[in-house]
């Protein structure tokens, strides 16, 4: 789920079993380096269904081809998880789903000039992270480019209420619960005491580009290849289609798996991941007041005990009322050190729900959410910038992450300013010899050594959540909510 335990996105019905996958103990550097050397996949995957589906538009094939294609879409067998790993063709589908109330970015922003033009700053990814840097980085005063596939926000999001409108953005939120509730092993409700509201993808989506359009982002609707360093000390963003754009700085915001376009830290902790599967449906009666939304609720209503591929995942149920009869629910796993599948994912919620007695009448939308947790942060010392879910700014233990990439780009775009107003002053040989200097200046403001601090706090949280069985979550959750309130 995104955003403190957020909402995932819209998907399929179909499920296949998991593939197996082989870790790589590689260093980064060495896996690369057998990238061009080794025949075959790296990864040892399910390449049919991985490649394969009809539903996907992707060709069956387990030809040395499929491997090579497999292999060099990532940089390294982490990126290969973050995209998706055993997952992966479901994170397709969710990602290529069709929202035909978003409109297409290239229709609402002017394309980036094609000549000799020099851009100050080219942000790749268009996400959220990446739309709101480019907005205040623009508002600066910055020449921007903006970079990536022209897609929809296929991710539904969860926020607290008051973070949203510290942003401007409550406009955005389209519906909101006065208060949030948890279960952990019995039914006294735990009251957190914090509204919380569901963000409406479509209207994110067009104040963000909104706010691009009138700071004057241009945009090109492209897959970034590479980014490559110019002789004059800029950076040059090679595109599909045999397009380079040239750049005083590059800021990659594409999501976690930008591996080949990143360097990120050598011998850091392995990436774990947040999976959840949801369902927003019609029902005849439910069991929660459609007025408090239920943020975690970790109780087992089988009351069972049995062995079952998914019984060795803690998982909770996540429940937004929208209405007396229309609920989405949703089935999380935290986080593991291997993606809890969504096939048993879906089937530990229908389970559930058939046991609550919840009887589901018509399905509007489905969804699988993947968000990678932990892993390596960027090299802070590389010339090429970062920000959102590239940059590691994902919440190591919960997978919050949209509020945060919101609220720091105001602060981030300054630096970035800065740094560029202070370099455009001077020659371009001496730009190029301190152009690595003040690259380091801005990942200084994104991860100083506070914050890098604080993450190795959170990737202790992080270690202790995956080892905990069911029983030992809840102990520490029904702990955790003792505590004083300050």
């Amino acid at each position: 789920m995104e955003c403190c335990f957020g909402v995932g996105a819209p998907k399929f019905a179909a499920m296949a079993a998991s593939p197996s996958l082989v870790y790589c103990p590689l260093r980064r550097e060495r896996v690369k380096q057998s990238v061009k050397t080794q025949p075959c996949c790296i990864w040892r995957v399910d390449h049919r269904r991985i490649l394969g589906s009809s539903s996907s538009n992707v060709r069956s094939s387990t030809s040395d081809s499929s491997c090579v294609a497999v292999r060099e879409r990532f940089a390294d067998e982490e990126d290969f998880i973050k995209a998706g790993g055993s997952e992966l063709l479901y994170v397709q589908m969710q990602q290529n789903k069709h929202m035909d109330d978003q409109s297409k970015m290239a229709d609402k922003l002017p394309q980036i000039s094609l000549g000799d033009d020099l851009l100050d700053l080219i942000v790749i990814g268009c996400g959220p992270a990446g739309l709101a840097l480019a907005a205040e980085s623009a508002k600066l005063g910055l020449k921007v480019g903006l970079v990536g596939p022209d897609l929809p926000f296929t991710n539904n999001y969860g926020v607290w209420e008051e973070e949203f409108k510290a942003l401007g953005l409550e406009g955005c939120i389209e519906q909101v619960w006065r208060d949030t509730v948890v279960y952990i092993d019995d039914d006294n409700p735990i009251f957190i005491g914090r509204p919380y509201g569901r963000v409406s993808r479509h209207l994110l989506h067009e104040e963000l580009v909104k706010r691009c359009f009138e700071s004057g982002v241009s945009y090109l609707s492209a897959k970034v290849e590479r980014i490559m360093e110019g002789h004059d000390g800029h950076s040059l963003v090679a595109c599909e289609r045999d397009i380079t754009i040239p750049c005083r700085l590059a800021t990659v915001a594409s999501g976690a798996a930008s591996g080949k376009l990143l360097q990120y830290e050598v011998g850091g902790p392995r990436v774990c991941v947040q999976t959840a599967y949801g369902v927003e449906v019609e029902v005849e009666s439910s069991p929660y007041d459609p007025n408090i939304m239920v943020f975690m609720d970790y109780r087992d209503c089988s009351k069972q005990k049995f062995d079952s591929p998914e019984a060795k995942y803690p998982t909770f149920l996540y429940a937004m009322p929208m209405s007396p009869t229309r609920i989405f629910f949703e089935e999380t796993c935290l986080a593991s050190i291997d993606a809890m599948p969504f096939d048993l994912l879906k089937k530990k919620l229908m389970a559930r729900l058939q046991t609550m007695g919840v009887r589901i009448v018509k399905t509007y939308e489905e969804e699988w959410s993947y968000i990678p947790v932990g892993g390596s942060l960027p090299n802070t010392e590389q010339r090429n910038l970062a920000f959102g879910a590239a940059a590691s700014m994902v919440h190591p233990a919960t997978g919050y992450s949209v509020v945060r990439s919101l609220s720091e780009a105001p602060k981030y775009a300054s630096a970035i300013a800065n740094i560029i107003k202070r370099g455009s002053s001077k020659n371009a040989i001496l730009l190029q010899r301190n152009v690595q200097n003040i690259s380091m200046q801005a990942w200084n403001t994104l991860w100083p050594q506070e914050r890098k601090r604080q993450r190795a706090f959170f990737l202790f949280g992080l270690a202790l959540i995956v080892q905990l069985d069911i029983e030992g979550t809840r102990t520490f959750f029904r702990t955790f909510f003792q505590l004083p309130k300050w």
